[in-house]
């Protein structure tokens, strides 16, 4: 069922980083625009990154600007989220996704009903 797998969470003080990474369980991943959320207890999962499939084009929620950098390597078939100056406020689950349907080389959408592929997530806690 599972497609894809993040790896890279743990457990960091307040202005730590932490690298996240995606990538397919099997051989059937190719070039999808990808996008990474993450979802806090009692809240919905909300989005904070998106790659085109080239990767030449990123999109960022407002709240993590300046402050994470989503990239990929496709020769590698894996997607990363390099996270900076962590907050409390940025512990949740992260998940990465995969978009089929994008146009020529858009990002990920910010919705997250767009994505047709997801992994089981992995934990981030940041500790003040």
């Amino acid at each position: 069922q599972v497609q894809l797998v993040e790896s890279g969470g743990g457990l960091v003080q307040a202005g730590g980083s932490l690298r996240l990474s995606c990538a397919p369980s099997g051989r059937t991943f190719t070039s999808y625009a990808a996008g990474w959320f993450r979802q806090a207890p009692g809240k919905e999962r909300e989005f904070v990154a998106s790659i085109s499939r080239s990767g030449g084009n990123t999109d960022y929620a407002d709240s993590v600007k300046g402050r994470f950098t989503i990239s990929r390597d496709n020769a590698k078939n894996t997607v990363y989220l390099q996270m900076n100056s962590l907050k409390p406020e940025d512990t949740a689950v992260y998940y990465c996704a995969a978009d089929k349907s994008p146009f020529l080389d858009s990002t990920g959408s910010r919705n997250r009903y767009r994505y047709d592929f997801w992994g089981q997530g992995t934990q981030v806690t940041v500790s003040s």
